[in-house]
Formats: C-alpha cells, sequence, structure tokens
C-alpha cells in the first residue's frame, strides 16, 4: 500500500512523493518521475508494479515549485494545464528541480539500503534523462518518450550512469529521426524504437499500445535487474 511522504531538497524546498514499499526487505529502488499531469493515478500504479517487483518506488511531485496537488487525467484541457506546468517548471532558474529529484534518490537509498534507478515518462522521461547526467547516487535510469531529450543541447549531455530509453515511431512530438540522431550520439545508450505513439505505456491515454507497453516494460524490468543487484 503506497503513501504520501514528504521530502526535502537542498535548498529547503519541501515536496511531496507518493511511495509504494514492497513486501519484505527491499532490493533497491526506483524513483518514478511523472508526466505533464502530476503524480495523477497512473504514476501511483507504475509506482506500484515496481514495489511488486521487490523495489521501493518513491514517486516525486515535480510540480511542487510551482503548484501542490498536482493530479491531472488525459482529456484536452488536462493537456493543456499540463503543459503551462511543465512550462513553468522548466521555467525556475536553474537547476530548475533537479534538486527535488536528488532529495528523491537519496531517500530512496536511504530508505532502501540499495541502488536506485529513475524511470520517467513524458516530460519525466527528460528528467531521467537529465538526472543520469548531472546527479548524483543512481545505477540504471530508463527514459520513456522523453519529451525534449533529442534536442541538441539535451543529447550533448553525458550519462553517468547506464541508460535504457523507450521511443514511438509514430509519435508526433518527437520525430524518428531526432531519436535515430541520439542514438548515433550515445552509442552506449539502448534505444528501442516501437511502432506506436507518444504515451503508449499509459493505459489511460488512448494511444495506449499493449503490445509496445508489455515489451518495453520487460525490458526494463531485465534492464534494472541487472543494474540493481545487491552490492
Amino acid at each position: 500500500m503506497g503513501q504520501w511522504i514528504e521530502l526535502t531538497a537542498a535548498d529547503g524546498a519541501a515536496l511531496p512523493a507518493w511511495q509504494v514499499a514492497p513486501e519484505g526487505t527491499p532490493c533497491g529502488a526506483v524513483v518514478v518521475l511523472q508526466e505533464i499531469f502530476g503524480v495523477n493515478s497512473h504514476i501511483r500504479d507504475v509506482a506500484a508494479r515496481f514495489a511488486e517487483r521487490g523495489w521501493l518506488a518513491v514517486a516525486p511531485s515535480t510540480f511542487a515549485r510551482v503548484e501542490k496537488g498536482v493530479e491531472l487525467g488525459y482529456g484536452s484541457a488536462d493537456m493543456q494545464r499540463g503543459k503551462q506546468l511543465k512550462a513553468a517548471a522548466e521555467g525556475l532558474p536553474a537547476p530548475g528541480v533537479l534538486p527535488d529529484i536528488q532529495a528523491a534518490i537519496d531517500h530512496a537509498a536511504k530508505d532502501s539500503g540499495g541502488r536506485v534507478a529513475v524511470v520517467g515518462f513524458c516530460w519525466g522521461g527528460l528528467l531521467a534523462w537529465r538526472a543520469a547526467c548531472e546527479l548524483t547516487g543512481l545505477s540504471a535510469a530508463v527514459p520513456y518518450y522523453g519529451g525534449g531529450m533529442t534536442t541538441r543541447p539535451e543529447t550533448a549531455r553525458t550519462p553517468r550512469v547506464p541508460v535504457l530509453a523507450h521511443f514511438g515511431r509514430l509519435d508526433h512530438f518527437i520525430p524518428v529521426k531526432g531519436v535515430q540522431e541520439f542514438a548515433a550520439a550515445h552509442p552506449d545508450v539502448q534505444v528501442h524504437l516501437y511502432d506506436a505513439d507518444h504515451g503508449f505505456h499509459c493505459d489511460q491515454r488512448g494511444s495506449y499500445d499493449a503490445t509496445a507497453a508489455q515489451l518495453a516494460w520487460t525490458r526494463t524490468v531485465d534492464f534494472l535487474e541487472r543494474h540493481l543487484q545487491a552490492k
């Protein structure tokens, strides 16, 4: 069963996070980074699925610095509101929300006693990529259709940990050409393209693709099991 906890970033900013503990002793931890729709039922479900695998799951509210308690659906009005909140969060002075993610990583490491990975979706995919390149205490990162990841400034980053990246070949937000250029620039990153649209992992969205979601999930779990093994 999950519960809300409060984290504190290095600069003193407080933020809520949804935490789901596994039965028994955790075999590591996964920080789950939200889409532009907040820590909603989908993100909480993903956290629960990781906990079922034996990992402590922590989903920080990366909108907390601009608005707390955000939980949106996937309608057109929700989409517009989510885009506004993302723009506000991206417009924060550097380093933006990265200290909040670092707080989640540090907490997850302490509470699980094991290694930590980060998995993010949509905007959270972009943040997972940045975390892999900029933050400490991680052992792996898995971005799902990270919007903006394939732009030149983001491609210029260098990951510090192994990365597995999922993209949709039909994603009109992230052109395939950009994915191919990203893959060429980062041969050590495992990049997979699926015959699916943006948001294909979320079973609450019209773009959900069960086949792609299952394959990506299997690859994600296998990847995490390799990199979150006990020290």
